[in-house]
């Protein structure tokens, strides 16, 4: 496998279709005193979810952050997308992994590409999110070296997906 900056030559693969991913359960954040402890309680039948395909134009892409996609026999099998952010952590925007390539280290591969550009451009690291539905998605997050950071409850009330919630991670 190898990692490799989107750029002009490559700037079809920001169109890596989004593929169906299980969701188990439900991630459970807890904060007390300052620290926090997660569970998890998976749901009597697994669900199943796709998101749908975004449109990403790589001259916006450029301009606000840096792109890599993950390379195996010229096919690209991931996608990552990071946003300049003024905080002081580089915000992933979209990681995504090709159902077969799952579980082979391509997420993590892809992640510290993030991690080596943010540095060179002087971020202390790297923020994202995940919905609290997405348990596969919060414990990749944990296994990748990211801590929580806070939960946000209110961030869909109003929309179809009200009564989920976002989960923040770090990684420094």
């Amino acid at each position: 496998m190898e990692i490799r900056r989107i750029t002009k030559e490559n700037a079809e693969d920001l169109k890596l279709k989004n593929e169906p991913f299980a969701m188990p359960g439900q991630f459970i954040p807890a904060l007390s005193e300052g620290v926090w402890t997660y569970r998890t309680e998976m749901y009597p039948q697994c669900q199943w979810m796709t998101f749908p395909d975004e449109d990403y134009d790589f001259t916006e892409m450029e301009k606000n952050g840096v792109s890599f996609g993950a390379y195996e026999d010229g096919k690209c099998l991931g996608l990552a997308i990071y946003q300049d952010d003024f905080l002081k952590y580089m915000y992933l925007l979209d990681l995504k992994i090709c159902a077969c390539a799952r579980g082979k280290g391509v997420g993590k591969a892809l992640i510290e590409a993030g991690m080596a550009a943010a540095r060179e451009r002087g971020y202390l690291g790297l923020y994202t999110q995940a919905q609290d539905n997405n348990l596969n998605a919060c414990l990749f997050y944990l296994k990748a070296g990211f801590t929580i950071g806070g939960f946000d409850n209110r961030v869909y009330r109003g929309t179809k997906q009200e009564g989920k919630g976002d989960v923040i991670f770090y990684k420094e």
